[in-house]
């Protein structure tokens, strides 16, 4: 318990703060000063670290480094040239230079741990001067009392006072708005400061009034506290009226105040003002003599007195006195021109101040002239301290008005005395010093409250000095005392004292208010923190007189001495021994104990041996002297050592309990070889062992000091064990039970000791069964073992007392079978809350058959209630393995993974009746099992045989993937046989809405994976149910869907094309192929839903059962029951959609440009992204022409591009199922333009010509058989055919001679008519020529002979056989 230094708030946005007061200077000055100052200095750092000794050091952390950076300080001593001010609250700083200011007010955040922090952020800026050339020169924050009944000391609202060089003082609100100005002298502001309301400690003490003082350099303003507030809260309510009212704010009457012109004195720098005081008759007498001479006459009773103390030169220091009533109060001309109702003539004459009825020139003719300033009342000095070489620097006033320190350009500190009026102590070495006091009260102990209670508490007085040129923060007690405290800070720190607290306090309104201010703060501007000082009451003791500063001495040295490593033990103990004995205070020596048991590095022999010799001392002392809190601390510290020590020698012995005969479990192997193939599989994923600390290992020794901070000892002699983090109650029960669960201890006298200790059988329960599942692993290593001594364990701890109720009604649930039931129901450890379970139900059983054979009845009710609870619950967790060995099954590499989730039967009934399938969904995601894989292995549920099929692979592929067979195989079988356990959890149904859900989930996520979402709807066609179908496929629709097909529709719309991928990311949220993939899923999602929703009537809805053992789920709904909760939809508005989605896939796979709304009439735009379970009006009725060709056009387009996208004529591998190849494009066109009112045949004769023009002869040929206008189609393929022989006999790179003999052969019309062909508008012009002669056979076949060119299509037909045969 020493000085310390508390850091209580940082400073944000400093860098901010000095960027806008220096903003206008360059930074070459100061980094030139600062050079010079560091030439200039010299390195103390020798004497400085030699003189400090042992006195505590501050270490900078890590983090005021990192603040450093931001702070904006970097080394420079800017705050040394700028005027600072705190408020007493610390919950307003201002920082000012020349004319201009900032405003830091407090602010909470959460730092990086997430503990709440103040800090002090940049609230306002800007210019406070007003007059031309003036600067700030003075700056003070007075925190003002709410007057609200409900306050308990918090300030209303802080007033900033600003003193400048021009004698304006103006008050400021926290945000910058200024409440009132006055000219109350024609000289320079010097100091401003600031009396408040301080409850009296002693009767005899004077109660001191409330005031604001203002020094200038030969006067002093005095402003009654009283009355500043009132006008203050006056201003203040007016300001925001007017704010409020938009109105302009009217000018306040100004302050009442008292002037004293300071005589006798050369200069002055700094003032207090230490209040009223009244001279005793002898003082009195005294002065009066020396004053008046021996024929003086002295008044009846003493008058009261002012006493203001000055610091400069010519004196040194100067005492004034002002006695009470010598000078009235001073009003401006202009307020009793008000008072008195004089003519406006007046008011023109008299100065500025008031603002009432006046206009806006006579407004600015009297600011202009400066406000009259009243004379100011002489004062004479009544003595100083002269010292004609020495020049005072400031003064600063102790909270008790008894003490002064000032500072001089000597480098000297003065400790005055003002009532006696001389210094009485003085401080070398200290240039450039700031001076800050510090009250501390006294601790009031256990004995204090006492009778004396009552009587005011002592206060210590302590003076602080910050010295910047060394760097140094000292405390000194008052008035002869030591150096208490030494920190090294920085150079350039602020300390910050106030000196008074908050304003509008009297002695009935702080009745039970906690005023808390910050005495003293230092404000560090390269870290930007603010520390106060912690000081202790008993470091003002003198050494002789406290003991309670030679019994901290003494724990000083005990903690010195446990913290040295190489004393040795005999050395140790006898030397802690003595110290803890020496120790006085009873208070202080049980703090030795404790910190003497909570040290890791005393060995356990020793603590014994130094508890009890303190054990005994006490017991030998007078009962009355001893502190009954000390000794019961003694006495049971010393019981915990023992039972610690009995345990430990019980582990460490030699000889084992022999396990009875009669301990053999019945029933339990079989029960073990039944759960024996699914505890190896469970064992086998078990997480790997990872690295991890010597120290955290569950076989590390449990020390002493862990042990006894977990125990602690009750009044009744029992002891009890306090339950803290998790990892601290294992490591208690891992030293009490596992090695009896090993078989290497002697388990019926460790639960003997323990039980003769006091713990309750049921904390011991609890840490076994804590032990049990926490060591899973080494349990699942030897089971049987572990399970025998477990059950030996159990009944051990049974037969306590206090364990199982005697008066137990067997028609009840036992607490203490229900203890071990929670805690297996609660565990994520499922094989070892299996093992616990069946050892457990084993005991329960044994001692209910005993206790109704003890009682000559039978009492089946109560066997069965009890024993029904534990068949349940054994068969939960039977459940539970499975299933948490399924989801222990590692993810194959490359899979997206995550982390394995802990299931227990508690989550599992949490989670609803479909708990159990999103663990399995879940589980199904992070092993990448696609859709159809998962329908393959639920098929085996019925059919056995399909394993063949699934295990036919080449024998190549069987070499390679063979270790990877094994494992899919071994997991196919997991998922069987948890799904044989949950028949109706895991149906195929529920299972795959579960699976589907999950898959749009993480769709959701991420958007980009469109594989997600086409596995999600590929999973919701696996579903046999259309009602669950149809629900699934609507709450997809509407939280997923809807709202990115509408943000892909609008983009779309707004481009007028398939938009590029920034835009796609920017509206849509995903890339232009993941887009694509979207809406593809979009139609295949709609299409369900119709589906679904033609067969809901033919189809009654599915019952949806759970298994009897997990009846008792509560939690959310699962998703088929959701689904089932649906409403219907209505078909024609989802057909709509499917409609716009068909087109948006389209446009956006082959590239078409298109404004989807305008393929609609505004019947149809309307209906859009409506919810599909209204009715809304839809389109109907033929469509305007101008609308089908749009439409006509587009569909058009969209053929095109497919066979664009299929132009390879010479592959004749099969077309993919999904993208721009997919063979349904051309089907779905067709579907589409049925819908779209545009004419299928001219789609197909589109289709076909593109076919020829692509040079895919054979795919046009099957279309062309659904031809239904072969006119039409037979003159658009003449033309095609010609342009495929013009470009073979004109405009082929080869031409040979028989083709030209060919052409001069052919009749002239012919001749003509292929030149004039253009086979640029072929696609693929080249084409064999066996090709064209079918073509033009088949146009033979669909021409009719009485067209107008079927003579024409004979002339080809001729010319194509004569090329064919020459070739």
């Amino acid at each position: 318990m020493s000085c310390s230094l508390f850091e209580f708030c940082r400073l944000q946005e400093f860098k901010t703060v000095r960027d806008f007061l220096f903003r206008n200077e360059k930074s070459e000055p100061v980094e030139e000063k600062s050079q010079t100052d560091n030439e200039l200095s010299w390195d103390t750092s020798d004497w400085e670290s030699a003189w400090e000794g042992g006195d505590k050091k501050e270490e900078e952390s890590t983090s005021d480094k990192k603040v450093a950076d931001d702070a904006g300080g970097q080394g420079e001593p800017w705050l040394q040239d700028c005027v600072v001010s705190l408020s007493p609250c610390a919950d307003l700083l201002v920082v000012a230079r020349e004319q201009k200011a900032a405003f830091l007010s407090a602010k909470w955040r959460t730092d990086d741990s997430g503990r709440e922090e103040m800090t002090l952020g940049v609230s306002w800026t800007g210019t406070l001067s007003t007059e031309e050339g003036e600067c700030v020169s003075s700056t003070i924050c007075i925190p003002l009392a709410s007057q609200k009944r409900s306050s308990t000391g918090r300030p209303d609202w802080t007033c900033v006072v600003v003193g400048f060089t021009s004698g304006y003082v103006r008050f400021y609100t926290e945000s910058g708005v200024l409440l009132l100005a006055q000219l109350l002298h024609e000289d320079p502001v010097l100091r401003l400061k600031c009396r408040t309301y301080e409850i009296p400690r002693h009767p005899g003490v004077t109660e001191q009034h409330e005031e604001l003082s203002i020094l200038y350099p030969a006067a002093m303003v005095t402003i009654d506290g009283f009355s500043l507030f009132q006008s203050l809260r006056a201003c203040r309510n007016q300001v925001a009226r007017a704010a409020a009212a938009g109105n302009d704010v009217i000018q306040p009457p100004p302050l009442a105040y008292k002037k004293w012109g300071l005589q006798e004195m050369d200069t002055i720098v700094d003032h207090s003002s230490v209040g009223i005081m009244t001279l005793c008759v002898f003082d009195q007498m005294k002065n009066a003599s020396i004053l008046g001479g021996f024929n003086a006459s002295v008044k009846g009773s003493p008058p009261a007195m002012s006493q203001y103390v000055t610091v400069g030169s010519g004196p040194y220091t100067g005492f004034y006195y002002a006695i009470e009533g010598s000078s009235q109060p001073l009003l401006s001309h202009v307020a009793m021109a008000v008072a008195s109702k004089l003519t406006s003539a007046l008011f023109s004459a008299a100065s500025g101040w008031l603002g009432w009825n006046k206009n806006k020139n006579e407004e600015e003719a009297l600011q202009k002239q400066k406000p009259k300033v009243e004379p100011a009342t002489p004062l004479s000095i009544r003595f100083g301290l002269p010292d004609s070489r020495r020049h005072g620097e400031s003064i600063c006033l102790s909270p008790c008005n008894t003490l002064a320190g000032v500072t001089d350009d000597f480098g000297r500190v003065t400790l005055l005395d003002l009532a006696r009026g001389i210094a009485i102590r003085m401080w070398k070495g200290y240039r450039d010093a700031q001076l800050g006091w510090l009250q501390v009260p006294e601790e009031r102990s256990e004995r204090d409250l006492s009778p004396s209670a009552s009587l005011p508490r002592r206060h210590a007085l302590f003076l602080v000095i910050y010295a910047p040129r060394r760097g140094i923060l000292e405390v000194w007690a008052m008035q002869q005392g030591p150096r208490v405290g030494a920190f090294t800070v920085g150079k350039h720190c602020r300390l910050l004292y106030a000196g008074y607290r908050l304003m509008g306090v009297n002695s009935v309104t702080s009745q039970g208010w906690q005023l808390h201010t910050q005495q003293v703060c230092l404000l560090d501007p390269i870290t930007g923190a603010l520390r106060t000082v912690n000081i202790p009451f008993h470091l003002a003791l003198s050494d002789k007189k406290s003991e309670r500063a030679k019994d901290m001495h003494l724990v000083k040295k005990l903690t010195t001495l446990l913290r040295s490593r190489d004393t040795e033990l005999d050395i140790l103990e006898s030397e802690a021994r003595s110290i803890l004995l020496d120790i006085k205070h009873p208070a202080v020596k049980k703090q030795a104990l404790e910190s003497l048991l909570s040290n890791k590095n005393t060995p356990v022999s020793c603590l014994v041996n130094i508890t009890r010799a303190l054990d005994d001392t006490l017991k030998r002392q007078e009962p009355e002297e001893v502190d009954t809190g000390l000794l019961q601390l003694c006495s049971s510290q010393l019981k915990l050592l023992q039972l610690y020590t009995d345990i430990q020698q019980l582990h460490s012995a030699t000889d084992v309990e022999e396990s009875a005969e009669n301990d053999s479990l019945e029933g339990i192997e079989e029960e073990l070889s039944r759960v024996a193939p699914t505890l190896q599989r469970y064992a086998q994923f078990t997480p790997r062992p990872s690295v991890s600390f010597a120290q955290d290992s569950p076989d590390s020794p449990l020390p002493a000091q862990a042990f006894l901070s977990q125990l602690e000892c009750t009044e009744d002699e029992e002891v009890k064990v306090i339950r803290r983090s998790e990892t601290e109650w294992n490591q208690l029960g891992n030293f009490l039970f596992w090695s009896c669960l090993c078989g290497k201890s002697p388990l019926h006298k460790v639960c003997y000791t323990l039980q003769q200790a006091g713990i309750s059988p049921q904390q011991l329960l609890s840490l076994l069964l804590s032990v049990w599942l926490h060591r899973e692993k080494e349990v699942l290593q030897k089971p049987e073992e572990n399970v025998r001594n477990l059950h030996r364990l159990l009944v051990a701890l049974s037969n306590m007392k206090g364990a199982v109720e005697e008066s137990w009604d067997p028609q009840s649930i036992s607490p203490w079978w229900q203890q071990v039931r929670t805690t297996c129901v609660q565990s994520h450890n499922a094989a070892a809350a299996l093992l616990a379970a069946l050892v457990t139900h084993r005991a329960a059983k044994a001692s209910i058959t005993s206790r109704a054979d003890s009682k000559f009845q039978s009492e089946w009710e109560a066997v069965s209630l009890e024993l029904e609870q534990w068949v349940v619950c054994v068969r939960q967790l039977e459940d539970v393995l499975v299933l948490q060995t399924l989801l222990l099954v590692p993810p194959p590499p490359g899979a997206t993974g995550g982390a394995t989730v802990q299931c227990s039967i508690k989550t599992l009934l949490e989670g609803g009746t479909g708990g159990i399938a999103d663990s399995v969904s879940k589980w199904v995601f992070r092993q990448d099992i696609s859709p159809e894989r998962l329908k393959e292995i639920l098929q085996k549920r019925g059919n056995k045989e399909a394993d063949d099929n699934v295990e036919q692979r080449d024998e190549e592929e069987r070499h390679e993937k063979e270790k990877n067979q094994e494992d899919t195989d071994r997991t196919a079988e997991l998922l069987l046989a948890l799904c044989q356990r949950f028949p109706h959890s895991l149906s195929p149904d529920f299972l795959f809405a579960h699976c589907c859900w999950e898959y749009v989930v993480q769709w959701n996520k991420d958007p980009e994976e469109g594989r997600y979402l086409c596995w999600s709807v590929e999973h919701l066609k696996m579903v046999s149910s259309p009602h669950i179908q149809q629900g699934v496929c609507t709450m997809m629709w509407s939280t997923f869907i809807v709202k990115r097909l509408s943000a892909a529709t609008f983009l779309m719309e707004k481009v007028g094309k398939a938009p590029k991928d920034r835009l796609c990311r920017r509206d849509v949220g995903m890339g232009d192929k993941a887009m694509t993939s979207f809406l593809g899923c979009c139609v295949q999602l709609l299409n369900i839903l119709m589906e679904a929703d033609s067969a809901v009537e033919e189809v009654s809805a599915p019952e949806l059962s759970i298994e009897e053992a997990w009846s008792g789920a509560e939690g959310p709904a699962s998703i088929a029951e959701l689904a089932l909760e649906q409403r219907g939809v209505h078909y024609p508005l989802v057909q709509h959609h499917c409609l716009l989605a068909s087109l948006l896939h389209a446009a956006m796979t082959f590239s078409v440009k298109v404004k989807p709304f305008s393929l609609f009439d505004s019947k149809g735009k309307n209906a859009f992204f409506r919810d599909l379970t209204t009715i809304q009006l839809m389109p109907s009725g033929d469509m305007d022409p101008g609308l089908v060709s749009v439409r006509q056009e587009f569909l058009l387009r969209v053929l095109t591009g497919w066979v664009q996208a299929i132009d390879d004529p010479s592959s004749s591998t099969p077309l993919p199922s999904s993208g721009p190849k997919a063979e349904w494009w051309p089907s779905l066109c067709l579907e589409l333009g049925s819908l779209l009112q545009v004419n299928p045949d001219i789609l197909r004769r589109h289709l076909v010509c593109e076919l020829y023009s692509q040079g895919l002869d054979l795919r046009a040929e099957e279309v062309m058989l659904e031809v239904e206008d072969k006119d039409v189609l037979g003159s658009q393929l003449l033309v095609l055919t010609g342009q495929r022989l013009s470009y073979s006999l004109l405009h082929s790179q080869n031409q040979t001679q028989a083709a030209m003999e060919l052409l001069a052969r052919l009749p002239p019309t012919l001749c003509t008519w292929l030149k004039a062909m253009d086979p640029h508008e072929l696609r693929c012009p080249l084409i064999p020529l066996p090709q064209t002669s079918r073509l033009v056979g088949r146009l033979i076949e669909i021409l009719p002979e009485n067209h107008a060119q079927y003579s024409l299509a004979l002339h080809l037909l001729e010319a194509v056989e004569v090329l064919t045969t020459e070739d």
